[in-house]
């Protein structure tokens, strides 16, 4: 992983300084919250409903032991004993008292991690495929791209007060598992017809109150043209993005009042001038780079203890049938460490969790972990010789939950237990399905499944791309539940369609449970996962199971 040089090293320092003296001028009265607010979110720090909140980058995911154990220790220093993992790839700290903030970013600093531009109209934390440099599917690690991409944005003199947040997601796979079509811009990895490796650029991708699937905008563009046709992208979406209406103000926006083609014909003028200005500073920076993500020194070891857990011990075979993954190297495995244990919280990890994922890591996962945007663990490389120990210390940990891409792994927002934006409660909804189902014993019946929650419209638990999405929403002060159905956000993207009327608090669960179960009567054979099932099917049979009584109407009045 990239290791910080002098100037990384003092920029951040430099910036925790400047942020240090701006947080004294709050708190002795120099500034207003009004002055104050837009300094603070440069630097990652919201007011959330009951505290600040820090929103602390993990670029691309990526995080050593040493990180992240200074994770573990800033949670229990400076917050509640816990940090919340995000969709973007983020770690979120909900309680920090302002006094405190400068000290929590210095100690970020000490291991190489800042909160700069997690929040703000500029270009946002770089997102990846979590499985990146290991994954079998792989064309190339995208990561030296996405910090490639995370230098160049990072304080951009041009790009620092855009018409709005700006989210770029990069994958090297053919298989999508960053949602690069959800994005302002999404880069995907794909070879022309010579074999050669390059990107094919996506654009004007987004969710939250208009979610939109990204459009093409470039089918492929070399590796070497990356910077300046991105930074062709952002300076015309500087020029044409809305500014008079914060809600009309996305460059999904922009490409769906202009047209597709009107923004490509303006970005290839720009990227000719763009190119030509960079004269090949970014590829020699993009060598350096580069240099630091080689893959790790694979050890060769029998791969018999595992062989012999996995016909042996029911538990482990569970877990590893659900949570592991292939790897580029036969001997190793991927392994996802579930933070959606049935009860708790969705994305959160304990202080004390946090050093038993460093611990492994170090010990058996060279030295590396990524946060998924699933707001899960995974840990890249562990030989299969190793896994039986592993998973008897994440079983320790109460971290071996072995429910990866099944009913309980539901992605959920903060929702209003914590946001101030936020109209409903979603994270008790996700506990409270997750439980139900985990009382059935249904969870390998039913199979694949991804349900996303969010407690408002921004859409921060992706809702629109669940197979079963759920939106909190504020009704004359009750909360109302509205379900989106066939959502995707792999490489088969697909925005979800709504059901129909929402539901109650005390009455969404038994409408997924109804959901589900008719799932479970229509499918053809146990194959066929919800999702296939619905595109088979079409909405009408799962609507008439989320709503018997209008079905039983229809039927009455026919």
């Amino acid at each position: 992983m990239y290791k910080y040089n002098d100037f990384d090293e003092a920029f951040v320092r430099e910036r925790v300084a400047q942020f240090s003296a701006q947080v004294a001028r709050r708190i002795d009265g120099s500034l207003s919250e009004e002055e104050f607010r837009p300094l603070r979110l440069m630097n990652g720090l919201y007011l959330q409903l009951h505290a600040y909140m820090l929103r602390v980058a993990v670029p691309y995911g990526t995080l050593n032991s040493r990180q992240m154990r200074q994770l573990a220790y800033i949670a229990e220093r400076w917050d509640k004993g816990y940090g919340h993992f995000t969709t973007r790839q983020n770690i979120q700290y909900n309680w920090p008292k302002l006094p405190d903030v400068p000290d929590m970013l210095s100690a970020l600093a000490d291991v190489e991690m800042h909160a700069i531009q997690t929040s703000g109209n500029t270009i946002r934390n770089v997102t990846s495929d979590h499985f990146a440099g290991a994954a079998a599917d792989e064309i190339e690690d995208p990561r030296p791209w996405a910090e490639l991409i995370r230098q160049w944005s990072t304080d951009h003199p041009e790009f620092q007060f855009l018409p709005r947040k700006f989210k770029i997601a990069v994958t090297g796979s053919p298989n999508d598992r960053a949602v690069v079509k959800a994005h302002d811009i999404g880069l995907r990895m794909i070879r022309d017809e010579n074999g050669e490796a390059g990107f094919e650029v996506i654009v004007g991708g987004g969710l939250g109150r208009t979610p939109m699937e990204g459009k093409v905008i470039r089918p492929f563009l070399p590796k070497a043209d990356l910077l300046p046709y991105l930074e062709a992208i952002v300076s015309v979406y500087n020029l044409l993005g809305r500014r008079d209406n914060k809600y009309k103000a996305r460059i999904k926006i922009t490409v769906h009042e202009n047209g597709i083609d009107t923004v490509r014909a303006m970005v290839e003028e720009e990227f000719v001038l763009r190119r030509a200005a960079f004269g090949g500073a970014d590829q020699a920076l993009f060598s350096q780079i580069s240099d630091a993500f080689q893959p790790p020194a694979f050890s060769v070891a029998p791969t018999v203890a595992y062989d012999s857990a996995h016909a042996g011990d029911p538990v482990f075979r569970a877990w590893a049938d659900t949570n592991l993954a292939r790897h580029r190297n036969p001997d190793y495995a991927i392994v996802t460490i579930s933070l959606k244990k049935p009860g708790a919280t969705p994305g959160d990890a304990t202080a004390a969790q946090m050093r038993v994922m460093a611990d492994l890591a170090e010990e058996f996962g060279h030295d590396e972990l990524r946060v998924s945007h699933e707001q899960n663990i995974v840990l890249p490389h562990v030989h299969r010789a190793n896994l039986p120990a592993l998973h008897a210390r994440l079983i320790a940990a109460d971290l071996a939950t072995a429910n990866i891409g099944l009913v309980s792994d539901i992605i959920a927002c903060p929702g209003m237990d914590y946001c101030a934006l936020a109209t409903a409660r979603s994270i008790p909804v996700a506990q409270e399905i997750a439980t139900r189902f985990e009382e059935l014993r249904l969870a390998h019946d039913i199979g694949p499944l991804k349900i996303k929650i969010s407690g408002c419209i921004n859409a921060c638990g992706h809702h629109h791309v669940g197979h079963i999405g759920i939106l909190g929403l504020d009704r004359a002060g009750v909360e109302n539940y509205q379900i989106t159905l066939g959502g995707d956000g792999t490489q088969d993207f697909a925005i979800g369609e709504r059901a129909g009327p929402g539901f109650a608090y005390d009455e969404i669960v038994p409408a997924i449970e109804r959901l589900l179960l008719a799932y479970l009567d229509l499918r053809d054979g146990q194959e066929e996962t919800f999702l296939d099932a619905y595109r088979r099917l079409g909405p009408g049979p799962f609507k008439a199971a989320l709503y018997p009584e209008a079905e039983r109407g229809r039927k009455h009045a026919a």
